[in-house]
């Protein structure tokens, strides 16, 4: 294992897709990305691994037909035991909807939601680590999730991943960064008024690019929508875009750190 490969525990370690049509999907971020594909775990239906120059990205998994269940990104949280995650996520306040569950020799895997009702993964490694690249175009970059108000939630974070928070002060944005020890890991988004009513709160995957707007104009060639178009700030030059199925996540070109 090298030392790019270790997640400590709370760390997203892993991002993945629920769809219904798992070809489709494959081919906008086959286009998008230029990810290739494996098949994974099928523990839960057909799920298939985004891979660059061979190494594990992304996972993509088709739905159920008969549940009407939205299409997501979702992050996956690093555990070092996901049996004791997912009573600490029960003990204080969330849900767990599937798991602890064997995904084959791969790892143990836990789906699960905050007590707003934003929507995550806990990952208990074996022979899958994780997300085994990042930095590049194509890669997950950051998670945020995007909620009303952070103080509350903020706190569930803290006591079952035991993270240390750090709240920007400011008067105008609502915005508590997740560390582990000294490193910035995701970050809670408190957007009041301005959350979807359709979604409520939710969590939000970016992906690396070279050049957002050739990346956002791409989004568009291969059948997905921009819904935010690029702007700079701090984090840099980001979108706002949804895939063919209606999939929300940003795409960024990261601002030099």
């Amino acid at each position: 294992m090298t030392e790019a490969a270790r997640h400590k525990p709370g760390t997203p370690c892993w991002v993945s897709l629920m769809v219904r049509d798992l070809d489709t999907t494959q081919e906008f971020y086959g286009g998008l990305f230029g990810w290739s594909f494996r098949p994974g775990p099928q523990q839960l239906g057909p799920y298939v691994r985004g891979l660059l120059d061979g190494e594990e990205v992304a996972g993509i998994g088709r739905l159920p037909a008969d549940r009407g269940l939205p299409v997501a990104w979702t992050p996956y949280l690093a555990s070092a035991d996901a049996g004791e995650t997912a009573e600490a996520i029960r003990c204080s306040g969330g849900t767990v909807a599937v798991g602890p569950l064997d995904a084959a020799d791969a790892g143990r895997m836990v789906i699960c939601s905050d007590p707003t009702g934003a929507v995550f993964g806990v990952w208990e490694p074996a022979a899958h680590l994780g997300t085994a690249v990042g930095g590049r175009h194509g890669t997950p970059a950051w998670n945020e999730l995007l909620t009303q108000e952070t103080e509350s939630v903020s706190k569930f974070y803290k006591t079952v991943f035991g993270y240390e928070l750090e709240p920007l002060v400011s008067a105008d944005l609502d915005l508590v960064t997740l560390r582990t020890g000294d490193r910035p890991v995701a970050s809670l988004h408190g957007v009041g008024a301005a959350l979807p009513r359709d979604r409520g709160a939710h969590w939000m995957t970016w992906f690396e690019v070279t050049d957002t707007d050739d990346a956002a104009r791409r989004v568009t060639e291969l059948g997905g929508q921009v819904l935010q178009p690029p702007r700079d700030d701090a984090a840099g030059r980001h979108a706002t875009v949804a895939d063919p199925e209606g999939a929300v996540f940003t795409i960024v070109r990261s601002a030099p750190r």
